[in-house]
């Protein structure tokens, strides 16, 4: 083994690790979003499979796996099974600049949420191929709604992010933590953005109340309507992964990362890697009581929302922080 083959070992090991990890903790969050809308509903849940149903989101997992993957006779076979791996695939990489802990990162890159917009960019392909490979025009325009949706959000994420680089002074997703360290958590200051940034990250996921390219009634099922078995679980796999992402992003720009509430004891006796874990369930939590408790938006709504208010504030909080900072020195 050459001294270039261990580094390289090292790495792929980090990021099987890392996929094991994301893969089992998004059964159980997948399972916690079913209950925690059961609850609001005054139902059960699921509770059969497993104590407590615990297993029932590897139960799901298996049935997909097993059942046939059926392919529409019509369909560019090619482009319709790529159209999910690209998804997955995508979602996955995603995960490499985060960090969970300080040093606990695969690529700690200097320019990690450049690497988060291209990827997040890349991933709307995915859902466009997926419903033109169909060749049903359902999935056609469900795909279409889908892309215009996330591009549309993209942008208020895009200028809500610049407002906390021009803060931090970095583009380097540990960099902004620590600088969260030396002064206050950016949820503070930036509250008004903390605010669009996570209804934002529900629309740029197809989260209720947006969730319109699967729940018109003219559109079936959105992209995926012809999908089954495989391809439609890694699609589902990758829009959950974009979710847990959105989730622990919120946590990096706004909530301070690993880093705890309060740097006293008994909070400072816990490891970083519980607070970052406990800050993603909290939001993901956020994300579930969505869910739950709010009426569905029609198209015409959700795209005046994004161009109309978010996009408007989101501009204008970005000249008033460099503003303040310029006024003040106070920039890094």
């Amino acid at each position: 083994m050459t001294d270039y083959g261990w580094p390289f070992l090292w790495i792929v090991g980090q990021s099987l690790a890392l996929m094991i990890v994301l893969l089992v903790s998004l059964a159980f969050l997948l399972l916690a979003d079913r209950k925690i809308w059961a609850a609001v509903q005054l139902r059960r849940g699921p509770n059969v499979v497993g104590a407590f149903g615990l297993l029932q989101s590897f139960a799901d997992f298996l049935k997909f796996v097993f059942k046939e993957a059926l392919i529409p006779s019509s369909a560019n076979k090619a482009v319709y099974l790529l159209a999910p791996l690209i998804t997955f695939t995508l979602a996955m990489a995603a995960w490499v600049v985060v960090p969970v802990a300080d040093g606990w990162v695969i690529a700690d890159i200097n320019v990690g949420i450049l690497y988060l917009f291209a990827i997040s960019s890349l991933g709307v392909y995915g859902i466009i191929m997926g419903g033109w490979a169909s060749n049903s025009k359902y999935p056609f325009l469900g795909g279409l709604r889908s892309a215009a949706q996330m591009v549309s959000y993209e942008v208020s994420i895009g200028f809500v992010i610049v407002t906390v680089l021009l803060t931090a002074g970095t583009l380097n997703l540990s960099g902004i933590v620590r600088a969260q360290e030396e002064s206050i958590w950016y949820f503070i200051p930036h509250f008004p953005m903390f605010v669009v940034f996570f209804i934002s990250a529900l629309a740029e996921t197809n989260r209720p109340p947006f969730d319109l390219p699967e729940a018109e009634s003219e559109l079936v099922a959105g992209y995926q309507v012809e999908y089954s078995s495989t391809p439609y679980l890694l699609f589902m796999i990758g829009e959950y992964l974009n979710i847990v992402l959105m989730c622990a992003m919120t946590t990096i720009l706004f909530l301070g990362g690993w880093l705890p509430p309060l740097d006293v004891a008994p909070f400072n006796w816990l490891p970083g890697q519980f607070w970052f874990a406990f800050k993603v369930i909290a939001i993901f939590f956020m994300f579930a009581m969505v869910k739950a408790m709010v009426p569905r938006y029609r198209y015409d709504q959700l795209m005046r929302l994004g161009w109309k208010v978010f996009l408007p504030l989101s501009l204008a909080w970005v000249v008033i922080t460099a503003a303040v900072l310029q006024y003040f020195d106070l920039a890094r």
